[in-house]
């Protein structure tokens, strides 16, 4: 099984050297749950509970199948719907007397309201206490800091004024208090949700692995056992239909399988002895056994979870922006209720105290930023989630926004534009053999085979339709190419180095492989030469339409290929892109990136990943190009499983509306502090005579964080493209 990830203390921590704060450990196996703050990635936890800074709910950082998150949701949702019921009769005898009802008397009614406002202020606001408390005796001040003092002062003076019956109930806030902490539970719980309905993609992923997988053991009969307990080594047996559930590699059998989940490719990839099948695939025919090679958090689907889980650790630098708000912010709203309280008892409207009173409490309630730390988190967790579904993992929210931005975009030829399958463009022949001659006696001889080039070949047959010659006789060369007797010839098809290791003359064969600089078969008759085949990548159908598409989002395209000059403006000239640099090196593409940086261009490069790492380094938004146990190898911020233009397309458009969400959250927030705290401390009080109460104060603040979560929850419903 996988190793588990490093021992930590069972506290909230933060990690640290020197006193500069790090990235949090990346996400443990399977074996070990781990929780982090969506605000503070660097806290990380192995037990769910409460962020010591912000006082927010810590998140698993895989989805956690225990069902502790669900169950949490539903505790808040018990304690939101007991705190409605028991704050309804508090509200209504708290304003009775504004109706002319009053046919209780004033002490009994304000114990009345004492008695039904204790099951809420004292079970139901329990997690609200405790955020509260916790983040002022740490001096970690946030927005249940705020909370606690405003609800908390209220109920102070209510009791005060309730015991030594001050006045006639007009300093009495217990309706305030109880309706402050149901709309704050309110809020809690909907975030709750909100995260839960995130997290789905998460969740969907790991679905795709089945429960239990079939041991094959040699002497006994098949058995079933929990896929947790399978071993690397082990021999498990695939039927027809089923899911596959671990990474290994077939010993026995054949199969096409259905790895759409990883390539974003619909078409079945065809199996057979040796092949590399992923866990989560899904066999469509044929049965195979399979040794497993890699199993729990090793297996390519959970590495793709890993990186979903990383991204949504990573803060994009937007996010700088609402923390360097934030740290402030609490400390700048408790000087300013002060001066709101001061300021009303030298020159506010009788009753001064109050008004005092209720102004510094309402400043206190309608302040409370909980809108402000949602705005970044909340985006970030539902647009990651939906690109997953995408086939597009992002890595890292800097590069997400980067992508954003970018101005000029540089993409390889090979898999982008075309299809990553080739055909055959021009054949030179030799020794009088026709064209004709030759494809019938070398697409004879590659029937049954499935290499790519033979595909070919034998595509090229079918195209002409040319009958193929009758072959026999038919022997591998691995690493090299194929002999055949083909209608009592003897063929030899492969390399041209390989046809020179058999004695062929192939200085005609070697000058016209050199000049085309393209993938090439040649072939030998009887010991000639007799000719070469010359091939190129299929253009993809949809490259027109998605190069335009590109354009119009304002995106300057480059081809940057190291193909031949020849095959690289051949490609180029069928789709209209101007810009192209061929044979270049992995330097070469780096330099450009570099140049074109220089320039003044924000910089996109989307490569494989391997080949292009330095290109991909040197960009200000990478996309690499990949599936299964490739994506851990990457270095770029954001991975593409589908290998095409329609993949990048995709990313843009996210990043783009990702980046979108945040902004308007982001000016939900700031925009509704902006506009709430004056009217809180009174300023419209001398004009139009309004005062605000704290409980209409508590009830805006919960309105903020709730535009902000069904703002971003908006982004599930997203088109990808045109």
């Amino acid at each position: 099984m996988p190793a588990k990830h490093p021992t930590m203390s069972n506290c909230c921590q933060t990690h640290s050297s020197g006193g500069e704060e790090t990235r949090p450990p990346s996400a443990p196996s399977t074996g070990e749950m781990f929780y982090t703050c969506p605000m503070h990635p660097e806290v990380v936890s192995q037990k769910p509970g409460d962020c010591p800074k912000c006082g927010m709910q810590l998140e698993p950082l895989l989805p956690d199948f225990s069902g502790k998150e669900e169950k949490e949701a539903q505790l808040l949702a018990r304690r939101f719907w007991l705190a409605v019921i028991f704050s309804a009769p508090v509200v209504i005898l708290a304003m009775a007397p504004m109706v002319g009802i009053s046919s209780v008397g004033t002490s009994a009614t304000g114990w009345l309201q004492a008695f039904f406002s204790l099951p809420v202020l004292v079970w139901c606001a329990a997690p609200i206490w405790k955020k509260g408390f916790r983040s002022i005796l740490s001096w970690q001040l946030n927005m249940f800091s705020l909370i606690t003092l405003g609800a908390g002062t209220a109920i102070l003076e209510s009791m005060s004024a309730l015991i030594y019956c001050k006045g006639s109930g007009q300093n009495l806030y217990f309706e305030a208090a109880a309706v402050i902490m149901t709309l704050v539970l309110m809020g809690q719980w909907l975030e709750s949700r909100g995260r839960l309905k995130a997290g789905t993609a998460l969740r969907e992923l790991l679905d795709l692995t089945p429960a239990t997988a079939l041991l094959v053991a040699q002497g006994t009969p098949d058995r079933e056992i929990p896929v947790v307990e399978v071993q690397i080594g082990d021999l498990v047996r695939i039927f027809p239909g089923g899911k596959i559930p671990t990474d290994g590699e077939i010993i026995v059998g054949w199969s096409s399988v259905d790895e759409s989940m990883l390539t974003g490719e619909s078409l079945p990839v065809e199996k057979s002895q040796g092949s590399a099948v992923s866990a989560g695939t899904l066999n469509n025919s044929g049965s195979f056994v399979m040794r497993v090679t890699r199993t729990g958090a090793e297996t390519s689907l959970f590495q793709i979870i890993h990186l979903v889980a990383q991204a949504r650790q990573s803060q994009a630098p937007i996010q700088q922006l609402a923390d360097r708000v934030a740290a402030i912010f609490v400390p700048s709203v408790l000087g300013i209720s002060a001066l709101t309280f001061l300021i009303w008892m030298l020159a506010g409207a009788s009753p001064r105290f109050d008004n005092a009173m209720t102004a510094s409490i309402s400043v206190l309630l309608i302040a409370c930023p909980c809108a402000l730390g949602l705005a970044t988190p909340m985006a970030l967790t539902v647009g990651m989630g939906l690109a997953a579904r995408h086939g597009v993992l992002i890595r890292s929210a800097t590069a997400l926004q980067t992508l954003a931005t970018a101005t000029l975009l540089g993409i390889d030829k090979t898999g982008t534009l075309t299809e990553g399958r080739p055909q055959v463009i021009s054949i030179h022949t030799l020794g009088g053999y026709s064209e004709r001659q030759l494809i019938a006696f070398t697409a004879g001889a590659e029937v049954g085979s499935e290499h790519p080039l033979a595909r070919a070949i034998l595509r090229k047959a079918e195209e002409e339709n040319i009958a193929l010659a009758n072959s026999s006789l038919f022997q591998a060369h691995p690493g090299g190419g194929i002999t055949a007797t083909v209608e009592n010839h003897t063929l030899l098809i492969g390399s041209v180095r390989f046809l020179a290791g058999q004695g062929v003359p192939s200085a005609v064969l070697e000058n016209i492989d050199a000049k085309e600089n393209t993938g090439s078969v040649a072939v030998a008759i009887d010991g000639m030469a007799a000719g070469i085949f010359l091939f190129s990548d299929m253009i993809r159908p949809s490259a027109p339409a998605l190069l335009a598409e590109l354009q119009e989002l304002g995106l300057r395209v480059v081809m940057l290929t190291g193909d031949g000059e020849n095959s690289a403006h051949a490609v180029a000239s069928e789709l209209g892109i101007k810009d192209v640099h061929a044979g270049l090196t992995p330097a070469g593409k780096a330099e450009l990136l570099l140049r074109w940086k220089r320039q003044g261009f924000v910089t996109a490069m989307a490569g494989d990943g391997i080949n292009d790492a330095p290109a991909l380094a040197a960009a200000d938004a990478s996309l690499a190009m990949g599936a299964g146990s490739d994506i851990a190898k990457e270095n770029a911020g954001i991975i593409l499983l589908r290998p095409s233009l329609e993949g990048i397309i995709t990313s843009i458009r996210l990043s783009r509306a990702i980046l979108k969400i945040i902004r308007e959250n982001l000016f939900f927030a700031f925009a509704y502090n902006l506009l709430g705290i004056p009217v809180a401390a009174g300023i419209l009080y001398p004009w139009f005579g309004i005062m605000l109460s704290p409980m209409l104060s508590a009830a805006a603040m919960c309105l903020s964080s709730v535009s902000v979560i069904a703002n971003s929850l908006r982004l599930r419903n997203m088109r990808t493209h045109c």
